[in-house]
């Protein structure tokens, strides 16, 4: 399935295609956990689907926070 996330530290749409079912979604929007819905996600699929958010987002907004912080010194 074809999803598309905003991310809260970009504002940029992030798409993945991911092996989820429009029940697994539903399930976890009825408050399940998104690890016992999906356990075979890898903890990165599973932070894309719960926040938006990418690796690479993480990374940037990560980097540039550590950067303001070390500059902040």
């Amino acid at each position: 399935m074809i999803i598309s996330r905003v991310s809260p530290f970009t504002g940029k749409v992030n798409t993945m295609d991911l092996p989820i079912t429009e029940e697994q979604i539903e399930r976890w929007k009825r408050g399940a956990y998104a690890q016992d819905v999906w356990p075979d996600l890898t903890p990165s699929q599973r932070e894309f689907l719960i926040s938006g958010c990418t690796d690479e987002d993480w990374e940037t907004y990560m980097t540039g926070a550590l950067k303001s912080i070390i500059d902040e010194l």
